[in-house]
């Protein structure tokens, strides 16, 4: 694969009243230390304002080939860990239509310990 290759595609799972992100890795090698970066969503209440949500993912160790991992997550709000905030994280739904105001930026280590990044154009 490429150095440009984009070998994740993602959904996020709906699980009773929680949503998490999963990724697939798409790529015919195992991918190793995948990590997203935080996201800052935009601020509801005083647009263009400092953001005062934001969603911080886990690390994941390996992903292996055709194979998918749920990524935990922790929503912060004015750097405080909150309780509840899957509607923060349903954020990141893409609406047809709507332009995807966030990313995921995703970095790994390919089969050479080489780290790539890919990004992926999320949200409404």
């Amino acid at each position: 694969m490429s150095a440009d290759a984009k070998p994740f595609t993602f959904q996020l799972v709906e699980d009773q009243s929680n949503v998490r992100l999963e990724l697939r890795n798409e790529a015919g090698y195992t991918l190793k230390q995948v990590e997203v970066l935080t996201i800052f969503l935009k601020d509801v209440d005083s647009p263009g304002g400092p953001s005062s949500v934001h969603i911080s993912f886990g690390q994941v160790s390996a992903i292996r080939s055709q194979e998918n991992a749920v990524l935990s997550h922790q929503i912060w709000v004015n750097g405080k860990v909150a309780s509840a905030g899957s509607e923060a994280l349903a954020r990141l739904k893409t609406i047809a239509g709507q332009a995807k105001p966030y990313v995921l930026d995703i970095s790994w280590q390919d089969p050479e310990g080489k780290t790539r990044f890919q990004r992926i154009p999320v949200g409404h």
